[in-house]
């Protein structure tokens, strides 16, 4: 859908959406949170943009981006929402950071990770909506990521960067067309386990080299990934540091017991937890292939960095 140029003093909302986000879940709540916004924004111009893949959904945030106008005496900014799942939420926020475009993050996948670490219930569309409508927003950081990456040389990510198990475990349900939804991620788990060996990691710390072998690092923005499990249960997407987390080598029955842990955050008692905290962290081992927001990031090396307030998003 081609916009239609707005009156000089309406602000634009452009809403863009993947109706497959969520097992359909997207298509199904889509019309009434269209119904919702054009009822608490009357001032506002609603533009929904609904795209059917990942390469016409980044070029359409790209677009609305672009074509974004910053706030005048008369009116607020343009501003942009995403409809869907973690991958939405992830090229929404490549599109929105360092530009000044407040963001709208409108949970309807099966994850949902993002929403939940920029406080965002992810069970709740119309708590988010209604976010969007009051103006609120907030500045958050992001992890700027460079290297050999999937669609170019730079990448934002706003919940964590994956390596190792979880993400072996991330690719594979990703891959898989049954079962659907979160089911898959337990399949994909399962089949992982059969073969996974601890991974040689040769890691830069804030400037500190360390080379060890681990079941899985994780540097994490906000808490969450894999859809609920504590990844960094202490991460904060405002204080300017990235958090570490380091699973040690352990055996397969003990990784089995902490992975139902992880979704209270309760593993990290374990003693083969290490949590840290850096501004600038350096991924590089063998054969290590990162995983971002739940996507496809690329294989290490990866340099990650903190950027604070790289973000502004609504939040209730």
């Amino acid at each position: 859908m081609n916009p239609v140029a707005a009156p000089q003093d309406t602000p634009v909302l452009t809403l863009v959406t993947n109706p497959r986000a969520g097992v359909g879940r997207g298509a199904k709540i889509l019309p009434e949170v269209v119904a919702h916004l054009v009822r608490g924004l009357p001032d506002w111009r609603i533009h929904l943009m609904e795209t059917v893949s990942y390469p016409e959904a980044e070029r359409a945030l790209a677009d609305a981006v672009a074509g974004s106008r910053p706030a005048t005496d008369q009116r607020p900014a343009d501003a942009l929402a995403v409809l869907g799942g973690d991958g939405m939420m992830h090229l929404g926020l490549n599109a929105c950071a360092g530009t000044g475009v407040p963001l709208g993050m409108i949970p309807g996948g099966t994850g949902n990770d993002l929403c939940r670490g920029l406080g965002i219930d992810a069970h709740d569309t119309q708590a988010a909506v209604r976010a969007i409508i009051a103006g609120r927003t907030r500045e958050v950081d992001l992890l700027s990521t460079s290297g050999s990456l999937v669609g170019g040389p730079t990448r934002w990510v706003g919940s964590a960067v994956a390596t190792g198990y979880p993400a072996k475990v991330n690719r594979r349900a990703n891959a898989l067309s049954w079962p659907r939804g979160g089911a898959r991620y337990f399949v994909a788990a399962m089949a992982e386990l059969r073969t996974f060996e601890p991974m040689r990691y040769h890691l830069e710390i804030d400037g500190e080299q360390r080379s060890f072998e681990a079941m899985f690092v994780v540097v994490g923005n906000t808490k969450y990934f894999g859809s609920g499990m504590h990844a960094c249960p202490y991460a904060e997407p405002d204080d300017g540091l990235a958090d570490v987390t380091i699973v040690h080598p352990t055996d397969k029955a003990t990784l089995v017991r902490l992975l139902p842990r992880m979704y209270s955050g309760h593993y990290v008692a374990h003693p083969a937890v290490e949590l840290l905290r850096a501004s600038r962290v350096r991924l590089a081992g063998s054969d290590l292939y990162c995983m971002a927001d739940g996507e496809d990031l690329g294989p290490t090396p990866v340099d990650i960095q903190i950027r604070p307030g790289a973000l502004e998003v609504y939040v209730p």
